[in-house]
C-alpha cells in the first residue's frame, strides 16, 4: 500500500522516487492511515520546511551555516582590527585557524557555495603566510573530500597551538562571551573543539613575531610548528669541530716551519707578527672543544700531500684575513660582484672556489662553465687540450637537462653538478672531463654540496629524499627520508658530522650521517627554504626562501634565536657567514646584497668572535671575468645605482640590517666569504628588467 502512496498523492509525483519529501510523504501516509494525528502533522510541519536534499530551510538568514561562519569571522576580525596595537600581533594569529576551521566545517556540512563563497572572501588575507595550504584546500568542496584529504585530516585530528599572554585572552574570552549572538559563540566553540590557547608568561607587545609567523611551538607540530614530532627529549648532537688526526697535525707543522723560516709572505702585508706555526696552534686551540664528534663518526681517507697544502693555505689566509669584528658593531666587509651577462636567463646556479680564484656557473642549456676570476688561462694537464691557447674558460658539457646545482671541491681539484636529468656528475679541474655520474634519485636532483673534507657529498631532490655519497662509490651511502615535499637546498655541518636540508614543507631538518635519522626539526617559515648556512663555530643556523625573511636558529636548542626582515617581499637566494660569524650576508631576487649583524637581539655575542674592533673594510672593487658568456665583474656598493635610487621603494628593515649594496638589473644569486672575509657575489643581468 506504500507503494501507492506517492503516485495517489496530488503533487507527490513533483519529488523524485527515493528523494527525502518522497520518503516523508510515504510516512505522513502510513502515520494518517494509523491513526497517529498529531505526529503527522509534526511531520508536515517539518516536511514543509526541508530542501529537495532534506537539508532544513532556514528563515533566519543569520542561522544559515554560510551566513553564521561569515558572521562570526567577520565579527573576529573587525573587532581585531580595532583594537589597541600592542594587542593585535597576538590576536591576528587566531584569524587564520578560525578561518580554516570554518571552511572545513562548511565543506563537511556539504554547503558547497557557501564554503567556495567564503574561501573567496577571506582567504586572501591569508595568502602570504599560507599561500601553499590554501591551494591545497581550496580544492575541497565535497564532505568526503575532508575525509579523503591528507592536509583537511591534520587540520582537523590535531588541535593547533596559539600562544596568548594571559592579558590577551582575558580580553578576547570577554569580547566573546559579550558578543554570543554576534558570532562570538560560534568563535568560542571553534577554540573549543580546534585550537590550544596557551597561556604565556610577560605582557603582550606591538614588537612581536611578525604577522603570519608563528611563534616557537605554535601551529600544527610536525607541519606548521614544532622542534619533534613526538616532543621527546632532543638527542644529542656534537656541534664542535672534527678533531685533526696526530700524524696529520705534526706534517702541517714541519710544513709551516719551513714557511716561517724562508719568510716568502713577509711581503705581501698583513700582521706578521704572528708566525703561521703560531697562528696554527692558535686556530687548533680555538677549535679545542668536549663537544667534537669522534672521529670515526666521520671515517675520512689517508690524508694526502694535497690536504696538507690546503691546511697551510687556510692557516695563511687566517692569518691575512680581514677581521670584521668589533664594538659596538662589526665592520663592514668588502663584496665584490661578479655579474653573468648574455646568459638570457639561463644561469641557474653558481659557486665559487674556497680560495675565490675559479667561479662555475650551470646553465638551462645543460653545460657548466668554469670561469678564471683572476684571468689566468684554466691549463689542462692534457696538452692537446690547451692548443693553441688555454683558455680562460671551459665549458663542461654531458648533462641532457639544466644544471641546477654546482660545487667546487674545497681543494679546487674537483667539482659536482646536478641536474634535471636525476644524475650528479664529477668531473676533474685538472682535465676538465667527466670522472663519474651517480644516478640514485628518480627525480631532479636541486642542490649538490660538498662536504668541509671534500671526500663526501649530498644530494637534495624533488623525489622528497636528500642522499650522501661518497666520490669513491656510485651508490648513495645514507637516503634522509622525512621531509613531505622537495628538498631544495643542503648543506653540511662544519663538522661533517651532520647534513642540513631545506625543503618546499617549509621546514628545516639536521641529519645525523652516521646514523641517517633526523636528529633537529626547524619550523616557523612560510615558503619553501632557498638556502641555508651556518657559522663558523658550528652553533648557529641562518635560512631563508621565498617568504622573503631570514631566521636564525640556535642549533643545539633548536630553538629560533631572531628573524631579519629587509627584503621586502621578494625570494632570497643565498646566504653566507664571515669568518668569525659576526656577520650575515644575503642576496636575493630584489636585486641587493644586505649585511646583518648576527649577534644583534640574540642576547648573546658570538662565542668565538675575536676581541678588538677590526679595520673597517671598503665596499666595491672592479674586474673582468673574460670569455664565453660575457660575465663581468661591476662594482658592489652601498651606492651603486645611484641614479635609480628615486625609483625604489623604501624597505623598512630591522635594527639588524647593517648596509645594503645595490644591482642595476641583476638578482643576485650567490653570496660566499673567501677565507679572508671577502665577500664574493655573483648575479645575472636581466636587461628587460624594470
Amino acid at each position: 500500500m506504500a507503494s501507492q502512496g506517492p503516485s495517489a498523492t496530488p503533487g507527490a509525483g513533483a519529488h523524485a522516487a527515493g528523494s527525502p519529501q518522497a520518503l516523508n510523504q510515504i510516512v505522513i501516509e502510513y502515520l494518517s492511515k494509523k491513526g497517529y494525528a498529531k505526529t503527522e502533522a509534526m511531520l508536515r510541519v517539518e516536511s514543509a520546511h526541508t530542501d529537495h536534499e532534506g537539508r532544513p530551510i532556514l528563515n533566519n538568514l543569520d542561522d544559515q551555516p554560510g551566513v553564521k561562519y561569515e558572521k562570526a569571522y567577520s565579527h573576529l576580525k573587525n573587532w581585531i582590527d580595532n583594537s589597541l596595537d600592542i594587542y593585535k600581533p597576538e590576536l591576528r594569529r587566531l584569524l587564520f585557524p578560525v578561518f580554516i576551521h570554518s571552511f572545513l566545517q562548511l565543506v563537511k556540512e556539504g554547503y558547497v557555495k557557501p564554503s567556495q563563497s567564503f574561501f573567496e572572501e577571506h582567504s586572501g588575507e591569508h595568502a602570504a603566510a599560507h599561500a601553499d595550504d590554501l591551494r591545497k584546500l581550496k580544492a575541497l568542496s565535497l564532505p568526503q573530500h575532508v575525509d579523503d584529504d591528507h592536509l583537511a585530516r591534520l587540520y582537523r585530528e590535531n588541535k593547533y597551538k596559539v600562544n596568548f599572554s594571559k592579558t590577551t585572552s582575558n580580553l578576547l574570552m570577554h569580547f566573546l562571551e559579550e558578543t554570543e549572538d554576534n558570532g562570538g559563540k560560534v568563535i568560542l566553540r571553534i577554540i573549543n573543539d580546534r585550537i590550544e590557547m596557551r597561556i604565556t608568561i610577560g605582557r603582550p607587545t606591538m614588537f612581536g613575531e611578525e604577522e603570519g609567523i608563528l611563534g616557537e611551538d605554535e601551529g600544527i607540530t610536525g607541519h606548521t610548528s614544532g622542534r619533534s614530532e613526538s616532543g621527546a627529549i632532543l638527542p644529542v648532537i656534537k656541534l664542535g669541530p672534527l678533531p685533526m688526526a696526530p700524524d696529520f697535525m705534526a706534517d702541517v707543522e714541519d710544513e709551516l716551519r719551513d714557511e716561517d723560516a724562508m719568510g716568502a709572505e713577509n711581503a705581501a702585508g698583513g700582521d706578521f707578527n704572528v708566525s703561521l706555526l703560531d697562528e696554527f696552534h692558535k686556530k687548533i686551540k680555538r677549535e679545542e672543544s668536549e663537544d667534537s664528534p669522534m672521529r670515526d663518526q666521520v671515517p675520512l681517507p689517508p690524508y694526502t700531500g694535497v690536504d696538507i697544502e690546503r691546511e697551510v693555505r687556510l692557516v695563511k689566509d687566517s692569518r691575512e684575513k680581514m677581521k670584521l669584528s668589533g664594538a659596538p658593531a662589526p665592520a663592514l666587509p668588502s663584496v665584490l660582484m661578479y655579474t653573468f651577462h648574455n646568459t638570457n636567463d639561463g644561469l641557474q646556479c653558481v659557486d665559487f672556489s674556497e680560495d675565490g680564484t675559479i667561479a662555475a656557473g650551470g646553465f638551462a642549456e645543460s653545460y657548466v662553465r668554469i670561469f678564471s676570476i683572476k684571468g689566468t688561462p684554466l691549463i689542462s694537464i692534457i696538452p692537446t687540450e690547451n692548443i693553441p691557447v688555454a683558455p680562460k674558460t671551459r665549458r663542461l658539457i654531458g648533462h641532457s637537462g639544466p644544471i641546477y646545482g654546482v660545487s667546487i671541491s674545497p681543494d679546487k681539484k674537483y667539482l659536482l653538478s646536478c641536474s634535471e636529468d636525476k644524475s650528479v656528475r664529477l668531473w676533474s679541474l685538472d682535465t676538465y672531463t667527466a670522472l663519474v655520474s651517480y644516478k640514485g634519485h628518480d627525480s631532479p636532483v636541486w642542490d649538490v654540496r660538498f662536504g668541509p673534507y671534500g671526500h663526501y657529498f649530498a644530494t637534495a631532490s624533488h623525489d622528497h629524499t636528500a642522499r650522501l655519497w661518497s666520490c669513491d662509490h656510485i651508490y648513495p651511502l645514507r637516503i634522509f627520508a622525512g621531509h613531505l615535499d622537495d628538498v631544495d637546498t643542503i648543506i653540511f655541518h662544519p663538522n661533517s658530522a651532520y647534513v642540513f636540508t631545506g625543503s618546499t614543507d617549509k621546514t628545516i631538518r639536521m641529519w645525523d650521517i652516521q646514523t641517517g635519522n633526523s636528529v633537529r626539526l626547524f619550523t616557523g617559515h612560510t615558503g619553501t627554504i632557498m638556502t641555508l648556512a651556518i657559522s663558523p663555530n658550528g652553533k648557529w643556523l641562518a635560512s631563508a626562501g621565498l617568504d622573503s625573511t631570514i631566521m636564525l636558529w640556535d642549533i643545539a636548542s633548536g630553538k629560533r634565536l631572531k628573524i631579519m626582515r629587509g627584503h621586502g617581499k621578494t625570494s632570497i637566494y643565498s646566504l653566507t657567514f664571515s669568518m668569525e660569524g659576526t656577520i650575515l650576508l644575503s642576496g636575493g631576487a630584489d636585486n641587493t646584497v644586505r649585511c646583518w649583524d648576527v649577534a644583534y637581539g640574540t642576547g648573546a655575542p658570538m662565542a668565538d668572535a675575536p676581541e678588538g674592533v677590526g679595520a673597517t673594510a671598503a665596499a666595491g672593487g672592479s674586474g673582468v671575468l673574460p670569455g664565453g658568456d660575457g660575465a663581468t665583474k661591476v662594482d658592489g656598493t652601498s651606492s651603486a645605482g645611484a641614479s635609480n635610487k628615486r625609483k625604489r621603494t623604501e624597505i623598512v628593515a630591522t635594527p639588524d640590517h647593517l648596509q645594503v649594496f645595490y644591482t642595476k638589473k641583476s638578482p643576485v644569486y650567490k653570496v660566499q666569504f673567501t677565507n679572508k672575509n671577502l665577500c664574493l657575489a655573483a648575479s645575472a643581468n636581466m636587461p628587460n628588467a624594470p
